[in-house]
């Protein structure tokens, strides 16, 4: 009897637990409410690391002479407008929108290839730009018949192309699983570095200076015209992906499950592919090769806001330009008044977190 009464009792208690679809919407709000604010965080650091870059340099600035001079140009000395305007504010631009499509890249390559280790730098695609620049450099050689201020920035955007559509043909013809792709990927990273070690072989001491500092990468060099091309691809291919969020969320679901939910596998990995060599190439061209934030920058958001594209696409976006922003300053305080190539500071803070990465393998987040 008692049995019956403890059960009866209980009965209140279970009904109260479960779940209605005013607790769902509550909880659903509640979790988009984070995920917001994650990325409000992102973009509100994202402005304070711009800000500070512009700051830093031979020349310290304050931040009220900053903001003057980019809010009110004409009340500002001419001096420090060409501090501003010409050298470091295309500096800081240029390390967010390259940031950012290094980071949007490395995420979409590990969702459509599955694979953590995913990104433009451990699958060939800056070796191979770094060929393609180092062929510009040394033979004089464009694959376009272009003027000498875009042959290396050219060469260097249709060879990581080429292999980017080199590890879709793989996949595609071979039938190729995730690992399988990634061993691809380290396949070609070694042939290119390998042709570039020919080349570096074949070459005269300047041009392996040339070589090997665009291959460390820096943003030195970057100009309005550069921030502009970038910022472009950027905002147009990123539309085009934000259009298959739900197809891509989909899709780490397992091929079978997301076919099942009427997704055309195959057309949304050669669209996804097609548009993430365009955008890493791009980015690459200009700044050279740059490690860890393609795959840095989507480990971080994946922890922040998940898998559903509708915010890990624009968290790792952020995420990217942020690691970026950071690295460009933290070199300026490494090496006060020279110029320090920005690549080997993203491998400098990358490595540390990618090295946590692997000793917590934290599986519930991938």
């Amino acid at each position: 009897m008692s049995g019956k009464v403890e059960h009866s009792t209980a009965n209140p208690a279970i009904a109260g637990s479960e779940m209605t679809p005013e607790k769902g919407r509550g909880i659903y709000g509640e979790i988009t409410g984070k995920k917001y604010l994650f990325l409000i965080l992102l973009t509100l650091a994202i402005i304070l690391t711009s800000i500070l870059d512009i700051m830093t340099g031979p020349a310290s600035l304050t931040v009220g002479d900053v903001l003057r001079t980019i809010f009110t140009r004409s009340l500002s000395p001419q001096s420090m407008q060409t501090i501003v305007w010409t050298f470091r504010l295309p500096v800081a631009l240029m390390a967010l929108v390259v940031g950012a499509a290094l980071g949007v890249a490395g995420a979409e390559m590990q969702t459509i290839i599955d694979n953590p280790l995913a990104s433009p730098y451990t699958l060939g695609v800056s070796a191979a730009a770094g060929f393609g620049a180092a062929l510009a450099i040394v033979l004089g050689v464009g694959v376009l018949p272009l003027g000498e201020m875009f042959l290396i920035p050219v060469n260097a955007f249709v060879f990581s192309f080429l292999c980017c559509m080199l590890l879709y043909f793989i996949a595609r013809v071979k039938r190729a699983s995730s690992e399988t792709m990634v061993l691809a990927g380290i396949a070609l990273l070694f042939m290119f570095n390998a042709l570039l070690a020919l080349l570096e072989y074949l070459s005269t001491a300047d041009q392996v200076q040339a070589i090997v500092f665009w291959l460390f990468g820096s943003l030195a060099k970057a100009d309005w015209f550069k921030v502009g091309v970038t910022g472009f691809v950027l905002l147009i291919i990123l539309p085009f992906l934000a259009a298959n969020a739900w197809g891509l969320t989909a899709l780490r679901l397992g091929d079978d499950r997301a076919k099942s939910l009427g997704i055309d596998v195959e057309r949304l990995r050669l669209k996804t592919l097609v548009m993430i060599s365009v955008l890493t190439a791009t980015a690459v061209c200009f700044v050279g090769t740059i490690g860890f934030i393609g795959l840095v920058a989507p480990h971080i958001a994946r922890m922040m806001v998940g898998e559903d594209q509708r915010f890990f696409m624009p968290c790792s976006a952020l995420g990217g330009a942020l690691l970026l922003s950071a690295a460009s300053v933290a070199s300026k305080f490494i090496s006060p008044g020279a110029i320090f190539p920005v690549g080997i500071a993203t491998s400098l803070l990358g490595i540390p977190f990618f090295m946590w990465l692997i000793m917590t393998k934290r599986r519930e987040y991938w």
